[in-house]
C-alpha cells in the first residue's frame, strides 16, 4: 500500500469512528448501505458532525467564545474548499469528505449553503419564514443532496427520475431537521436561547402549534416516501430505515402533549428502532 492509499484509509477510518461515537441511529442505518456507498456517506456525515460540534458542542467546553467558534468554523470551511480543489487535506475528516465529494461530483455548490447555516447558529436565535427556509436548506437538505449524489454514482437515471429523487432528498432532509427541532424544542430554548420555528413562542407552545408543525413534517415524509422505490438497491434499505425512524419519532411527538414537549425530549426506544431496522432490512418500504 502506497503512502496516499494508507492516508486515505486512515482518513476514512477516522470518519467512521466519528459517526459511530456520535450517532447510534445513523450508525444503525449506515449498516444497511451497500459496501460501495457506506464509506462515502459516513465521510459526509463526519464533516457535518465536526461542524456541529464547533457550533454547539465541544468548542464551548474547550473555552471558545462565539468569535472563537466562528473562526474555527471559517477555518474548517476554508480547509474543506481547499481540499475540494486539490484532493488533499491535513485534516483527516476533511480529507475523507473531499474524497467522497470529488467522486460524487459535488463541491462548494453544496458546502457553502451548509456552512452558511452553521454560521447562522452563531448569530441568530429567532427565525422568520425566509431565514428558516434558508437554514433548513443549508443544514439538512443539502446533506440529503450530497448523499443522493453518492447513491447515484454508477447509476444512470433519466432527467425526470433524477428530478423526483432530488425533490425527495430535499424533503426527507427537511423532515429530519424539523423533527429534530421539535424534539429538542425545550433544550434549544433553555440552553441555547433558540427558537427555530417561525411564529412559535416556546413558553406558550400549544397543541395547535404542535399539530401545525407535525402536519408540515408529515407532508415532507410523504413526499420523500413516494420516491424511495426509485433509489438504487444499494441505498434504498438504509433510506427506508431512516424514513421509518423519523416517521416513528414524528408519531410519538404527535402523541405527546404540547405541554410535555417543552419540558422533555421524546425518544424512540431501542427495541422499536430494531423492529424498524428489521423491516427495512427485509426491503419493506414505508407507505407514502
Amino acid at each position: 500500500m502506497n503512502r496516499l492509499a494508507l492516508y486515505d484509509r486512515v482518513a476514512e477510518e477516522t470518519a467512521s469512528t466519528v459517526i459511530r461515537r456520535y450517532s447510534t441511529s445513523f450508525g444503525l442505518a449506515s449498516r444497511l448501505l451497500g459496501p460501495g456507498v457506506r464509506q462515502p456517506v459516513e465521510n459526509v456525515y463526519a464533516l457535518v458532525r465536526i461542524a456541529d460540534e464547533i457550533v454547539d458542542g465541544a468548542s464551548e467546553e474547550a473555552g471558545l467564545d462565539r468569535e472563537g467558534a466562528r473562526t474555527a468554523l471559517d477555518t474548517l470551511e476554508r480547509e474543506t474548499e481547499h481540499a475540494l480543489r486539490v484532493g488533499y487535506s491535513s485534516n483527516l475528516v476533511v480529507h475523507a469528505f473531499a474524497r467522497s465529494a470529488l467522486a460524487a461530483g459535488f463541491g462548494a455548490d453544496l458546502t457553502r449553503p451548509f456552512f452558511a447555516s452553521m454560521r447562522m447558529d452563531l448569530d441568530q436565535t429567532v427565525h422568520d419564514e425566509a431565514s428558516f427556509d434558508a437554514y433548513v436548506y443549508g443544514s439538512a437538505e443539502v446533506v440529503g443532496l450530497m448523499c443522493l449524489r453518492i447513491f447515484l454514482i454508477g447509476h444512470a437515471v433519466d432527467a425526470a427520475t433524477e428530478e423526483r429523487l432530488v425533490h425527495g432528498a430535499r424533503r426527507l432532509g427537511a423532515a429530519f431537521q424539523k423533527v429534530n427541532f421539535l424534539r429538542d424544542l425545550a433544550a434549544d430554548y433553555e440552553s441555547l436561547g433558540r427558537s427555530y420555528f417561525p411564529g412559535v413562542d416556546v413558553p406558550t407552545f400549544t397543541e395547535t402549534d404542535k399539530t401545525r408543525l407535525l402536519d408540515d413534517i408529515d407532508a415532507d415524509l410523504r413526499a420523500s416516501a413516494a420516491v424511495l422505490a426509485d433509489l438504487p438497491p444499494s441505498s434504498r434499505r438504509a433510506v427506508c430505515l431512516a424514513q421509518g425512524l423519523f416517521a416513528e419519532l414524528a408519531a410519538r411527538l404527535r402523541a405527546t402533549p404540547a405541554s410535555r414537549l417543552v419540558r422533555a425530549r421524546v425518544r424512540v426506544p431501542n427495541p422499536v428502532k430494531l423492529r424498524i431496522a428489521a423491516a427495512a432490512a427485509l426491503g419493506r418500504t414505508p407507505p407514502a
